[in-house]
């Protein structure tokens, strides 16, 4: 992933920074005469981690970067620079990581049961959603929130990766986050995009009943790494890696999948859903 053709500015410094990481790890380990499966049991992880952690794939927590330091007697410099790294993330502690995935991954699907993916999200959408979360919080912060999420979409200046295909239950397109006006806006681009063939989009309706996902997922592929699930609560979330439950979580979105509208009358409800806010705002 070290050459990824969309340039080494996904999350910006983010990536490098756990690109340079990862260098230094294996000159470290191959100068210690370890491999990556000897290093990985010292510090309670797999050999597989290890690469993922060397290659930029994955991001050691805290605690690992601690253990890697007491074996490779580098003085801290592992746990220094990872807490640097997490400090500096953007988002939040429970979806920074994820977050770093989904800009080295080649494919991304997702479930969204309640607002458009961040990914995907206009300017004054976000910043909607924002408020609703945090209506007392400074103009200052909304904005960083805001601008942190838009950076978020420059992976899709790539014209091919990552591919990205989205099920929207249909009370996403439903719900007046921000207005009629803001809403008309963030589904007039939902619609733009699909129109591109740079993403797809289908709509969950209510007619389909009970949806197969409870929550909020995200599915992410790699070119040289294990895919992996993320699910996300209200301030918490949950990357997974182990195959069983990555699996289960794949099978719960082909479930929905297959409830949800086609592709093409997806972006005709879309639309007329989006034409209706615009009506609206005529009126």
């Amino acid at each position: 992933m070290a050459n990824d053709p969309a340039g080494p500015w996904r999350y910006g410094q983010q990536k490098v920074g756990w690109e340079f990481f990862g260098s230094e790890l294996k000159r470290h380990r191959e100068a210690a005469g370890l491999t990556q499966q000897e290093l990985g049991r010292r510090v309670i992880c797999s050999g597989s981690y290890i690469g993922q952690f060397e290659t930029g794939t994955r991001k050691p927590q805290l605690d690992v970067a601690q253990r890697i330091d007491a074996e490779l007697k580098s003085d801290g410099f592992f746990a220094r620079m990872c807490k640097r790294l997490i400090d500096s993330s953007p988002f939040a502690d429970y979806f920074a990581e994820a977050a770093y995935l989904q800009g080295l991954a080649a494919c991304i699907r997702e479930y969204a049961p309640t607002f458009v993916p961040g990914v995907l999200q206009t300017a004054a959408y976000a910043r909607a959603v924002f408020l609703g979360g945090f209506p007392f919080a400074p103009e200052e912060k909304i904005q960083s929130w805001v601008d942190a999420r838009l950076e978020r979409a420059r992976i899709l200046e790539h014209p091919t990766r990552p591919l990205l295909w989205v099920i929207l239950d249909e009370c996403v397109i439903r719900r007046r986050t921000g207005g009629g006006l803001v809403m008309g806006e963030q589904l007039m681009h939902l619609v733009a995009l699909v129109r591109k063939r740079r993403v797809g989009v289908q709509v969950l309706p209510f007619e389909a009943g009970a949806p197969a996902l409870g929550g909020a997922l995200s599915l992410m592929a790699f070119d040289d790494a294990p895919p992996v699930a993320y699910t996300e609560g209200p301030k918490v979330g949950n990357l997974m890696d182990d195959p069983a439950l990555v699996s289960e979580s794949e099978c719960a979105y082909a479930l929905a999948r297959a409830s949800a509208l086609s592709l093409e009358a997806s972006v005709s409800l879309i639309q007329s859903v989006a034409e209706e806010y615009m009506d609206e705002r005529e009126a």
